[in-house]
């Protein structure tokens, strides 16, 4: 336990445990830190998961930037958290984000989402643009109309109008990718179209192929042998 403890570091009721690699949140932070821990500070680590954090109760802020944190994040509820920040993830699904974190943050106004698919900024996707990134504050003030702070904005006052109007209908539809080939159902094939047997399409593999023809050709009616007479074939 007391070697554990001296990989935290402790200020007041801040806690950080920033850069180990970790997997999962370790019992011993939970056990030792839950009950009394206002802010902590889990990035750099390899996070899949932040099922750990339900001892602590009293959390009002949580840091998990740079992590491998997925679209199945969920969070225990948390009446007190004013502040998340969720950078440089793996999230894409924002709505379904959202709606969980409606859910379990209610007094959540401090919000952070850059480095992640689901937040469409142009210096993480170059093909996004500033239209982009407006339309995705509107979506989430209009998931979170509670939000004071979104990223690295400020939320102005247009903006919490905007989304109370038009806000569900900014979501950015992507298209659908086509199936993975190794997905089951999906036949791999990407071969252009060729008549010849399966067998003798793969290039490593390759095989001549022979079979007997029954038509005979015989330019009877060949159109280059349109002046020739019959006699002369």
């Amino acid at each position: 336990m007391a070697q554990n403890e001296t990989l935290v570091a402790l200020n007041g009721t801040q806690i950080s445990y920033m850069g180990h690699d970790c997997k999962y949140i370790p019992d011993f932070l939970g056990d030792t830190y839950g009950k009394f821990a206002r802010r902590l500070d889990l990035s750099f680590n390899q996070l899949r998961s932040l099922a750990g954090l339900k001892m602590f109760t009293e959390l009002e802020e949580l840091v998990v930037d740079n992590n491998l944190l997925g679209n199945d994040l969920r969070l225990p509820r948390f009446p007190n958290l004013h502040t998340l920040t969720l950078n440089k993830n793996q999230l894409t699904d924002i709505e379904a984000l959202l709606e969980h974190l409606a859910d379990v943050t209610p007094s959540l106004e401090y919000l952070s989402l850059l480095g992640n698919e689901a937040c469409p900024n142009q210096l993480v996707s170059p093909d996004k643009d500033e239209d982009d990134y407006q339309r995705y504050r509107y979506f989430v003030l209009h998931k979170l109309p509670r939000l004071k702070f979104l990223d690295t904005r400020k939320v102005t006052k247009k903006e919490v109008m905007e989304a109370s109007a038009r806000g569900a209908f900014m979501k950015v539809v992507k298209p659908k990718s086509e199936a993975s080939p190794n997905e089951p159902g999906c036949e791999s094939d990407p071969l252009p179209y060729t008549p010849l047997p399966r067998g003798s399409r793969d290039a490593k593999n390759h095989k001549g192929v022979f079979a007997k023809c029954r038509y005979v050709y015989y330019g009877k009616h060949s159109e280059g042998n349109r002046f020739i007479r019959n006699d002369q074939l």
